[in-house]
């Protein structure tokens, strides 16, 4: 029945020649993957663009070879976790530039406090996915830096496959109890360390929450890979099983 569904329905094409290689010539972290992982990425960004909308606003307009960038850096995250990681949300959408959001909270005596923050980058649990896209220019003129906002709203979305935001995505249970336990004590010792004055090479946003603490690692994993090994070894080691080997480190 799975191959008759298959035939019926077979996978979107991956991107063409020339627009693949638009990609390739923007993206670092796209060229530096070995043959093999760079088509699995290009036909994951084939399925991507086919299941995904992707919608610029106010007043951005993207061109094909974008749309196919934007794809790419999306799917990064999932070389080795696979096309289940675009499941549970349908629209990508980009601004030209940070975007503000309104939010509120009700502190523990009912006090109802508004703010507004100004994001890079949003994933909601069950909606979109958001973009700021002079940020994702920005993560690609300097691919070595240590950021990438897309791989980082991306292991949000893996983070949120099994119904918990909490920075320990879906896997085997064995592997999840063990990066619970040790994305726990990495996040604990990070904090501490922050909290006693001391410096790390780490960005501080880290530190705002486990979920936080996952996707901002997950960032260093893909453009500072040697760094992270060398700042939190445990937490490098269960990302690159996670993730695959970084193109920086091909």
């Amino acid at each position: 029945m799975t191959r008759w569904l298959q035939r019926l329905w077979p996978r979107p094409e991956a991107p063409p020649a020339a627009l693949w290689n638009a990609v390739r010539d923007r993206a670092t972290l796209v060229a530096r993957l070995d043959a093999g992982r760079e088509d699995r990425l290009r036909s994951l960004t084939g399925e991507f663009l086919h299941r995904k909308t992707i919608t610029p606003v106010a007043g951005l307009v993207l061109d094909d070879a974008q749309r196919a960038l934007l794809a790419a850096l999306c799917c990064l995250p999932l070389l080795e976790f696979g096309r289940e990681g675009m499941h549970g949300w349908s629209q990508l959408i980009v601004y030209p530039d940070a975007f503000r959001v309104n939010r509120t909270h009700v502190d523990a005596a009912g006090v109802l406090h508004e703010w507004e923050d100004e994001l890079i980058g949003e994933a909601w649990e069950a909606g979109p996915l958001i973009l700021s896209w002079a940020d994702i220019q920005s993560d690609l003129d300097t691919p070595d830096a240590g950021f990438c906002v897309a791989v980082h709203e991306m292991a949000h979305k893996l983070d949120a496959l099994d119904g918990v935001l909490d920075g320990t995505p879906a896997l085997p249970r064995a592997w999840q109890r063990d990066w619970a336990r040790d994305f726990q004590q990495a996040f604990d010792g990070f904090v501490a360390r922050l909290d006693g004055g001391g410096e790390r090479g780490i960005d501080p946003y880290a530190a705002e929450a486990p979920e936080e603490f996952f996707a901002v690692c997950s960032e260093y994993h893909f453009s500072a890979p040697a760094l992270l090994r060398e700042e939190l070894p445990g937490v490098a080691q269960h990302l690159q099983r996670f993730y695959g080997r970084s193109p920086l480190d091909a």
